[in-house]
């Protein structure tokens, strides 16, 4: 089974990102790293120029690089900026249907799992299109996911680690949050590397939030659920990027798929590197998403 890093959610300043990227290439054990912007556009400028140097170091230590697509294109520099992706010379990772239009017909990309593949019809048009490789979406259960894998002629990935995306949306709610219009937020989600806690008024945790972006508070940790994915047909795992200790996650995933250690020993060990310090792994097993199967 494969191990997937996904596209970073959050907003981090160039060195921070630069970084991040070097270590995934030299010392994180996956098979695929997806770069790029996927919540605002806004955020792109900061470190646009270093992505062919990353992509470039990634392809050398052995990783294949797709780059992602915004989740919501609503403008037309937006727009634009889908279209120049396809000139990058790599797999162009879906995360919004409109991006469609701008790739040719016949050639390969693959879905993000902000794409809401819900059934067979429409994994099939998708690969039908030329999808090579999808990843649902998160918040399946596993009855579904053995469905569509077994439905799909190309390779079905599933989510990992990480929180969970749960929306997008027009409107910014770190700049609401700090009284500032969203187009002068000055960038305020920088403050919040993992994104910003959401608790209830009894102080419950609840949700976080990232810019536009809506996730789940704590992190989701499917490592329970690898027996029930192996037998559904999936081909791999996506890891979602967080600010620290993620090469450690990944080494962890490795050493699990591998069977060096087991689930409880995963999250025993990852937990202090947990965002929200606190696991959920429910959509697979048919219960509300923040439910938790593990012992740890």
């Amino acid at each position: 089974m494969e191990l997937t890093v996904g596209p970073n959610q959050f907003f981090w300043d160039a060195a921070q990102w630069q970084d991040f990227y070097a270590r995934v290439a030299d010392e994180a054990p996956v098979d695929r790293v997806v770069l790029g912007e996927l919540i605002c556009s806004k955020r792109l400028p900061f470190y646009q120029t270093h992505i062919p140097e990353a992509a470039e170091r990634l392809v050398a230590a052995g990783k294949r690089v797709a780059i992602t697509t915004l989740a919501l294109v609503t403008l037309k520099r937006e727009r634009n900026l889908t279209a120049e992706l396809v000139d990058m010379g790599l797999e162009v990772e879906v995360n919004d249907l409109s991006a469609l239009a701008h790739l040719p017909q016949g050639a390969g990309f693959s879905v993000g799992p902000l794409v809401n593949v819900y059934n067979e019809g429409t994994l099939r048009w998708l690969v039908k299109r030329g999808a090579a490789r999808i990843c649902l979406p998160p918040e399946l259960p596993l009855a579904s996911i053995e469905t569509l894998a077994a439905a799909s002629a190309a390779p079905v990935e599933v989510w990992g680690w990480g929180r969970l995306p749960l929306a997008i949306s027009g409107r910014c709610y770190h700049a609401r949050l700090h009284d500032r219009a969203k187009d002068n937020c000055q960038f305020v989600c920088a403050e919040d590397p993992d994104g910003r806690a959401v608790d209830t008024l009894d102080g419950q945790e609840f949700l976080a939030v990232n810019g536009v972006q809506t996730l789940s508070g704590s992190c989701a940790n499917l490592s329970p659920q690898l027996p029930g994915f192996r037998r559904a047909g999936v081909a791999g795992l996506r890891l979602s990027p967080q600010s620290q200790g993620f090469v450690q996650v990944c080494g962890l995933f490795r050493d699990l798929i591998d069977g060096r250690i087991d689930a409880e020993a995963l999250s025993a060990t990852a937990r202090p590197l947990a965002p929200g310090a606190s696991y959920c792994d429910g959509f697979p097993t048919g219960k509300a998403g923040v439910a938790w199967s593990g012992a740890v």
